[in-house]
């Protein structure tokens, strides 16, 4: 058996069903193997970028790794922003990376590049180069455990074309499946104590807590000692809706976060990192942290949030108290000129039950949580990393993991032009996306980043605005969509999308919406904004958490 052969079996019977792939003349033993392993099926992409979010996205539902197949380091290099995203977020993927022959490297051909410095960008606890088709199959092992265990993680195996053609190798069983341990119980009496003392503790939920099970009992811990909930800015996956706790989630603008964590004594982790600010910025602390609380870890990524929560729920006798639960409640279906807000009214009156909904819609979703907060039970992707380019990639894994759900994506004009190439995917694979693009030809969060930064300067604003705008040409997501196959409109108002949406929802297969929509934050707006966030520490706590709710609900 050659080494490509035995590898597809080891990844197929250690339950590794998708592999992601743009391959080329290094990766063609693989590409052959595949006729004779039926349990593993390849996804072709045409950029790597996708393959790798679509990895990502696979996981992030499936609740483990699908593979990736990448040629060389220049594909490696294409795919590294959506594995940025996907380290960021702890989700497990199988990098597979070709690389040239062992005997043609001391040739410095024309694709000849260090692979394991371009991987350790993104897959810094596992890089390996396999040596021979004989340990080939136990390199393999070894990153699936990696990519596999508590964090999850990008786990990188190089594989060299006389590795994957030459002979010898064998199959080896799969990795054991992890066994997280709880937290520690001296960890939980501490926080314990702490929310005992009815000092004020927020509980920061992120990773695996943010599940239906440890929701239910992050809430049930809320409801009987007074402490709050949050989210992290961008959870990986986020079980929400309908009969289940509603947890608003921390604020993308530090000045807006800072609201939410005004007065916090004990601020306690749970599969989340202690909130920082996502850029620094002139005379503004990095560090979120309010000053003299201090910060407890219930869970760390390595370890088990669902059985940590339950230990703190038995410490503090909290396991009997009923979570409070978000009721049935759906905006009404707008009308009118089309905006951001009205598309995300529009996709919380219509969201069906069970849906994925991967959010890259940068300022336009600004309104997307709570409109959906009370919809059908669901599940929320969102942008991890911030490296843009995700939505798309991430919505074909998903649909690949859960077929019969439908997926909505909603994404930037400019994110989607990263990735656009996953729509080709999406009608290659016959998969239920519903592509919604907020299409305002502008890179908006720039423009208001420009504000807040405090980098405006009068004559220069003209040059410097020129760089955020996408409107000379315009773009026409429709006519892309449909020159790749997929079924696409565009809509220029309330009654046009909402119409659109509805036959998207009930017709199988791709579609894309192109929705019209002016900026949500210009003119006026942007302007103040900036002094507006800037006040917010000198208002009194009643009327800067009514401002936080009115600018980012």
């Amino acid at each position: 058996m050659n080494g490509a052969r035995a590898l597809l079996q080891t990844l197929a019977d250690a339950g590794v069903e998708l592999c992601f792939t743009n391959p080329g003349t290094s990766e063609m033993h693989f590409v052959a193997a595949l006729d004779a392993e039926p349990r593993l099926r390849a996804v072709l992409t045409l950029f790597e970028g996708v393959a790798t979010g679509a990895a990502d996205g696979y996981a992030r539902m499936a609740g483990k790794p699908a593979a990736t197949l990448l040629h060389l380091g220049c594909g490696l290099g294409n795919g590294l922003a959506n594995l940025h995203n996907a380290r960021k977020g702890k989700v497990p993927v199988l990098n597979i990376v070709g690389d040239h022959a062992s005997t043609h490297t001391r040739f410095d051909a024309q694709l000849q590049s260090d692979i394991e410095t371009v991987a350790r960008n993104v897959s810094p606890g596992f890089v390996r180069t396999s040596a021979s088709p004989a340990t080939l199959c136990e390199d393999a092992v070894a990153a699936l455990r990696a990519a596999r265990g508590l964090p999850g993680q990008v786990a990188t195996l190089i594989l060299p074309a006389d590795v994957s053609w030459g002979e010898g190798a064998r199959p080896c069983p799969p990795p054991p499946p992890p066994a997280p341990a709880a937290a520690r119980d001296e960890v939980v009496q501490t926080i314990a104590e702490a929310i005992a003392a009815r000092e004020r503790t927020l509980l920061l939920l992120g990773g695996q807590a943010l599940r239906e099970g440890p929701l239910r009992t992050a809430a049930s811990i809320a409801a009987h000692s007074g402490v709050q909930l949050l989210a992290e800015v961008f959870p990986t996956r986020m079980e929400r809706g309908a009969g289940l706790p509603a947890v608003e989630r921390v604020a993308y603008l530090a000045e807006l976060a800072g609201v939410q964590l005004a007065g916090v004594q004990h601020l306690v982790l749970v599969d989340a990192k202690s909130p920082v600010s996502f850029f620094a910025y002139p005379g503004k602390a990095s560090d979120l942290v309010p000053a003299g609380c201090r910060v407890h870890t219930l869970s760390a990524a390595d370890e088990d949030a669902a059985a940590s929560l339950t230990k703190l729920a038995q410490a503090l006798g909290a396991t009997d108290t009923a979570p409070p639960l978000a009721p049935a409640r759906r905006p009404e279906r707008p009308r009118g000129r089309l905006s951001a807000p009205k598309v995300c009214k529009a996709v919380g009156h219509l969201l069906p039950e069970r849906a994925i909904v991967v959010d890259e819609a940068i300022t336009s979703g600004l309104m997307l949580g709570v409109m959906t907060q009370g919809c059908p039970r669901h599940d929320l992707l969102t942008l991890t990393g911030g490296a843009i380019g995700q939505g798309l990639p991430n919505a074909v894994g998903a649909a690949l993991a859960c077929p019969d759900r439908p997926v909505l994506a909603l994404v930037g004009d400019g994110s989607a032009m990263y990735t656009i190439q996953a729509l080709w995917t999406m009608a290659r694979e016959h998969l239920h996306v519903i592509a919604i693009v907020f299409n305002n030809a502008s890179y908006s969060v720039l423009n208001v980043e420009l504000e807040r930064v405090g980098a405006q300067a009068g004559a220069a604003s003209a040059k410097a605005r020129a760089l955020f705008e996408l409107d000379a040409p315009a773009l026409d997501f429709a006519r892309l969509a449909q020159g790749m196959g997929v079924h696409a409109v565009r809509a220029s108002s309330a009654e046009d999308f909402c119409q659109a949406l509805e036959y998207a929802l009930a017709q199988p297969g791709p579609h894309l919406i192109e929705a019209m929509v002016p900026e949500s934050l210009a003119g006026a707006k942007r302007k103040v904004l900036p002094w507006l966030l800037k006040s917010l520490p000198s208002l009194p706590p009643p009327l800067a958490r009514a401002l936080k709710s009115k600018i980012a609900p």
